[in-house]
């Protein structure tokens, strides 16, 4: 792209952030049903790996939770494609890229358990973050009903920080679940907690301070 005009994509961006939007709720209802049928507790779940309707229910939802983030590497085809460069950063490129992989490696080696609780909550936060990307794409005029972006960053932060706090309990239990997962888990939601603290403090704070002086 270099060396050409950003494209327009007013007319496919606008359709799939709102086709994200309905996956990730989808995704949420059946993972949310799935953990409740089956009477999941949040200390301590370890994964069912029968053919029972309600296993299989809950590993059909985690492998589109998987495909939903091979789907949302668009996020960046789109940003290359519309010259954004600025939004290409660190963050986005480190977030998107081991998330595919990390879910991957969940939906092969785990598919259920106690790890149905990061997707979950990742699928209501994508139900959020998917329409504030949608009514923006809309056009300028909509930036008076997009006064929530800051509440959005909070709300990702407060996820992270709650998948490791439910990872750290379960990793100090007596549970029959893969420690090494655990172990992961905890490792890239406190990277995951530095950065998007840093892009709060930046975009927030920082900036605030800036345009005050």
């Amino acid at each position: 792209m270099e060396k050409r005009r950003p494209f327009n994509l007013k007319t496919i961006i606008i359709p799939y952030n709102f086709t994200l939007v309905v996956l990730s709720a989808y995704m949420f209802h059946e993972l949310f049903m799935a953990a409740w049928m089956s009477g999941y507790s949040l200390k301590c779940q370890p994964a069912d790996y029968s053919y029972n309707y309600l296993p299989m229910r809950m590993a059909r939802a985690g492998w589109w939770f998987f495909f939903s983030k091979v789907i949302e590497l668009m996020d960046t085809v789109f940003f290359i494609m519309r010259k954004k460069s600025n939004q290409l950063t660190f963050l986005h490129v480190y977030h998107h890229s081991t998330m595919v992989i990390n879910c991957w490696l969940g939906v092969k080696y785990v598919g259920g358990g106690q790890a149905f609780f990061q997707a979950m909550l990742n699928s209501f936060i994508h139900i959020v973050m998917y329409l504030y990307y949608g009514m923006a794409a809309i056009g300028p005029h909509m930036q008076k009903y997009l006064w929530w972006k800051r509440y959005l960053t909070s709300m990702q932060l407060m996820q992270f920080v709650a998948i490791l706090t439910h990872t750290t309990v379960n990793f100090f239990s007596d549970c029959e679940f893969p420690q090494v997962y655990n172990v992961a888990v905890m490792a890239y939601s406190v990277s995951l907690i530095i950065l998007f603290s840093n892009f709060y403090y930046q975009e927030y704070v920082k900036r605030a301070s800036q345009k005050k002086q």
